[in-house]
């Protein structure tokens, strides 16, 4: 690892939170509620597990890029930004912060 501090999760999170967003939803990801799990490991990798809102989702690919690229751009230091996709738990409407609810009409 080197001399230099590595993020936190929280960090991570923050960053994507601000940065990475559905693009048919225009709202962040981890209000969404897409995001399940960061790690920022030993070998100084940062790990983010995560689904989607569906399995075929179109912008899959694009979304996973963005928070590769974002946790990039914001930490450089960074060796790899590996995201792992899950399906389990599958993702629904309550995993959506109270503000994404308001946001999308869901009570």
């Amino acid at each position: 690892m080197s001399d230099t501090l590595a993020p936190t999760p929280d960090e991570v999170r923050a960053e994507i939170r601000t940065h990475v967003q559905d693009p048919e939803l225009m709202m962040n990801i981890v209000d969404l509620g897409l995001v399940y799990d960061i790690e920022v490991t030993e070998d100084n990798n940062i790990d983010v597990t995560m689904t989607l809102t569906s399995p075929g989702c179109p912008v899959g690919p694009q979304i996973i890029s963005d928070v590769q690229r974002t946790a990039h751009n914001a930490f450089p230091d960074i060796n790899e930004v590996n995201v792992h996709l899950v399906w389990t738990p599958f993702w629904n409407p309550d995993m959506m912060s109270e503000d994404a609810k308001d946001e999308l009409g869901i009570f």
